[in-house]
């Protein structure tokens, strides 16, 4: 499948006449005919409905233009930008993040980077693995994640290992202590992201069957904040990076585990290459930030 034949397509299913669809793109109308029916043929499935009177949009039809139209005005912003930057002389500079580093420093570093005119930011909430995968197709730069991959174009550094809360209900019984895992194993868990795999989720089931305890997952979700609104409505407890109890909600109680070795790292990674510019900027950036982390000059949760 091509892009023209979306734009095809599009322009077929905004007229509902080959006629005007065909002026409309500047082309014969025998060989737009043949274009949309070998899109027909090639989704397996009619877009159109013909009669004498013009076309009309089939159930498949209506939900091809939807997406249609969403991948083409996506195409066009990017082509756009990509130009745009060029006139400029920006440099693309892609960052890869999970969900919950964006209640630490992460903002900081983004904020310091949107700051250079010479910077276009991109972007991409994205797993650790994924990540991995788009730092060697380049579609980012730097990664920060929570799990260690074996890459060998791909080189990981722990930025630091922080702490891992109970998130509960308000009015859960062990809300206000310091609960252990094996108390913790007795309520139904939470657990983040669903997929892909591994993930968080697989490093904190492991911290139970480490343990030889048994926890009952009631729920897996792909969104922290789902997970939290999940606690928020009594559904079962989570187990989240510390910082994020800077995101406070009145539902949600946060409680530090009894045991003081339960951790997550933050992980960076970075493809195997010479440094830019750009990224000796970044390092630079990230040094302070994580030296205030570590020197408790930032302290989540208050």
């Amino acid at each position: 499948m091509e892009l023209r034949q979306l734009r095809y397509f599009c322009a077929v299913a905004e007229e509902l006449n080959l006629t005007r669809a065909a002026q409309r793109l500047h082309m014969a109308q025998p060989p737009l005919s043949r274009q949309i029916k070998q899109l027909e043929t090639e989704l397996g499935a009619p877009l159109f409905t013909r009669r004498a009177r013009g076309l009309t949009l089939t159930h498949e039809g209506k939900f091809f233009l939807e997406h249609a139209l969403q991948i083409l005005e996506k195409v066009d912003t990017t082509v756009t930008a990509t130009r745009r930057m060029a006139r400029r002389g920006h440099q693309v500079f892609g960052i890869g993040l999970v969900g919950s580093l964006l209640f630490g420093q992460l903002p900081q570093l983004i904020r310091r980077l949107r700051q250079k005119d010479d910077i276009e930011l991109l972007l991409l909430e994205l797993t650790t693995v994924s990540q991995v995968q788009a730092l060697k197709a380049g579609r980012i730069d730097i990664g920060f994640g929570r799990l260690w991959v074996d890459d060998p174009d791909v080189v990981q550094e722990i930025l630091l290992d922080e702490p891992i809360v109970a998130a509960l209900p308000a009015g859960h019984p062990l809300a206000g202590t310091r609960p252990t895992l094996a108390q913790l194993a007795a309520y139904p868990l939470i657990i983040y992201p669903a997929a892909p795999r591994p993930s968080y989720a697989d490093t904190i089931l492991s911290l139970f069957r480490l343990r030889g305890l048994k926890v009952q997952v009631i729920q897996e979700t792909n969104e922290l904040q789902t997970a939290l609104g999940l606690v928020a409505s009594e559904l079962g407890f989570s187990l989240v990076p510390e910082q994020v109890m800077r995101m406070q909600r009145r539902e949600v109680a946060y409680a530090r585990l009894a045991e003081d070795n339960i951790t997550s790292p933050i992980i960076c990674s970075r493809r195997r290459e010479p440094v830019t510019p750009a990224m000796a900027m970044t390092n630079d950036i990230l040094k302070a930030l994580w030296g205030n982390r570590l020197s408790g000059r930032f302290t989540p949760g208050g």
